[in-house]
């Protein structure tokens, strides 16, 4: 009887530290993702893409690789600053499918950019990503996004679930 319970309580102790797949993605890629962002910090946002990444902002109508990508995010976060616009980034998540070395994400973003007249502008889309594994670490893969002609809003956004 003792080595039984001895056994279930390993058991339970083991189950209980293994991290789900959305826990690790959380962990390395999300909470890095949106500080990097919000923080106009383009090697560190581009770190948690592998070399493979294709990004397409749908609403653009472009499909870019790695180097696209890297330039277009750094551009961007040079002119945040020069312009000295604050940048907010939040995800919320509709759909969310793992296994042990691939994941898609789909879900509603809100970026709040506060202007340096003060002033603020809220934009919302909706996001698709696909992330693998790579030695052990979550990167992502593809990522689009689009805003649908516009027709994302608060109200889509608050519709998905929180990931924390």
């Amino acid at each position: 009887m003792k080595l039984l319970f001895v056994c279930i309580s390993l058991l339970a102790s083991v189950a209980a530290r293994a991290q789900t797949p959305q826990a690790e993605i959380n962990k390395q890629v999300w909470l890095p993702f949106v500080a990097a962002f919000n923080n106009n910090q383009t090697d560190a946002f581009m770190a948690l893409h592998t070399k493979d990444a294709i990004r397409a902002p749908r609403d653009g109508k472009v499909v870019w690789n790695w180097d696209e990508y890297y330039k277009a995010q750094s551009e961007g976060d040079q002119q945040d600053k020069k312009e000295n616009r604050k940048r907010t980034l939040a995800l919320r998540f509709s759909e969310r499918i793992s296994n042990h070395n691939l994941a898609v994400e789909v879900g509603i973003y809100k970026t709040s950019y506060v202007l340096a007249d003060g002033n603020t502008q809220d934009f919302y889309g909706r996001f698709h990503v696909v992330l693998r594994k790579e030695k052990g670490t979550w990167k992502i893969l593809v990522d689009t996004d689009s805003s649908e002609g516009g027709h994302i809003s608060e109200k889509d956004f608050l519709a998905a679930q929180p990931w924390e």
